[in-house]
């Protein structure tokens, strides 16, 4: 009985050791960055990309489009896959792999909701104080998407 316990703690661990999944979206309007005021920590008001938990059984791509209507009440599309962040260290609650996409506004009226207590659009150069690593992933990815190769 001793071993079985072992065993199972040693899967436990396993289990609780694997990466989160988000999914971001950059939404740009005449070069203006979409971004989301935290209402919860961590980061708590902090600006930030809006985005969240992948759920069971969902495409990342409708997790970003449905991330994006909730905390921001605007309808998009995903245009593409922009990056991939998965390096340690980037979130406080443990090791997270981020899927970045470049989404298209297609509707729906700008208002906060879910977890975001403001929502809006800000230029490259007035980023406010920000969550996470999400003023790099905005200036690593701005660019290539304002000047495609």
């Amino acid at each position: 009985m001793e071993r079985y316990a072992e065993l199972l703690e040693a899967q436990l661990q396993h289990l609780w050791r694997k990466p989160s999944l988000t999914c971001d979206g950059l939404v740009l309007r005449d070069g203006k960055v979409l971004l989301v005021r935290r209402a919860r920590e961590p980061f708590k008001g902090c600006h930030a990309l809006p985005g969240g938990f992948l759920e069971y059984g969902e495409r990342a791509e409708d997790c970003v489009v449905r991330e994006v209507r909730e905390e921001t009440g605007l309808d998009t599309e995903v245009v593409r896959l922009l990056n991939v962040y998965s390096e340690m260290g980037r979130d406080p609650r443990g090791h997270f792999v981020t899927l970045l996409y470049l989404l298209r506004e297609k509707g729906g009226a700008l208002q906060a909701g879910d977890d975001a207590d403001s929502a809006g659009f800000f230029g490259r150069s007035s980023l406010p104080e920000m969550a996470f690593d999400h003023r790099k992933m905005i200036l690593d990815n701005i660019r290539a998407v304002e000047h495609p190769l």
